[in-house]
Order: structure tokens, then sequence, then C-alpha cells
């Protein structure tokens, strides 16, 4: 059983103890697997790009030498595997940062996050890991509201708590 719903989506992840936070307001393609699984693929904004120079002190070159950064400017593609028990969540773009998540309610998942090529060991991740304290599915026939809530861990040094949120909008 394959059907598909074109929704307004809104994916937001923020940190409870960190200045991190991320808010991406975008249409999303709803995939049906089964009974009570589904994908979800969307299109995320590139990064934003930022200027060299932006952090100049008073003994660096004057504001004429910024450069803006070459980053990528095609959209990210972020691609979740939803069931009310297991979440996957896999970002790609391009030469930009990519990464997987692996969440599951108790469970110490897998983080990995792939850096640029011009880093000093392409193609090998980071991993990390991520323990689920709560997952919260809504909906009846299809998912309206996920909300899980995490910490984020490298060996046993905690690197927040975070909760990412989506909204998918009928």
């Amino acid at each position: 059983m394959l059907t598909h719903h074109r929704k307004p989506v809104c994916l937001s992840m923020i940190s409870t103890d960190l200045p991190v936070w991320s808010v991406v307001e975008t249409s999303g393609t709803l995939y049906q697997k089964d009974t009570d699984r589904f994908h979800l693929l969307l299109t995320a904004p590139p990064l934003i790009t930022c200027e060299i120079g932006s952090l100049l002190t008073s003994e660096d070159p004057p504001p004429a030498t910024k450069k803006p950064l070459d980053l990528p400017t095609s959209p990210r593609i972020v691609w979740l595997e939803i069931s009310p028990y297991r979440i996957i969540m896999t970002m790609q773009g391009n030469t930009q940062v990519s990464y997987r998540h692996f969440w599951e309610q108790g469970v110490y998942g897998v983080s990995r996050y792939w850096l640029p090529n011009e880093c000093l060991q392409p193609n090998k991740p980071i991993r990390l890991r991520n323990f689920t304290k709560s997952l919260h599915l809504i909906g009846k026939n299809i998912p309206e509201n996920l909300r899980i809530e995490y910490e984020l861990w490298s060996e046993k040094v905690q690197l927040g708590h975070y909760i990412l949120n989506l909204e998918i909008h009928n």
C-alpha cells in the first residue's frame, strides 16, 4: 500500500540548554508505506552563507577585502522514516553537512554526521549517541505531530538536550 499526500510541514529543532535552534517551513510529500509506517520527504533551504571578515578584529584587513564563502546554494533533502516506535531522519545536502539520526524511546541511538570533503577525513562520519527520552506521534490515519526529546552524547560527555518537533498540516 503506497499512497502519498503533499502537505505543508514545519520541522523545528531546539536545544534546551544551548543556543541552538533551527526551523524549516516547507511542503513535504508524505508516503504511506504500511498501516502505521510513513516516509516524509521534504526540501530544506540551503545553509545560510556568511562572509569572511564578519569576525575581523581591528588588526585585520579593512572590510573591503571581505569575500563571501563559496557554499553550495542548492537545497538540502530531508527524509524521515516514521513509525510510532522508531524515527530515522536523514539529511543530504550536496557537499554541505549531512547527517542521519536514529531515535527509539528509551534507547541509545546513533547519530552520524558527514562533514564537507575539505575536512581531514573525507567521507568518514562523526559518530555520536543520542538517548531518546520521549517519542510522541499524534495522528489517526496519518501523522500530524511528532515530538522527540533526546540527549546527544559523545562517549561520556553530554552535548546537550534537544527537542525535535514536526508538524504536518492538513
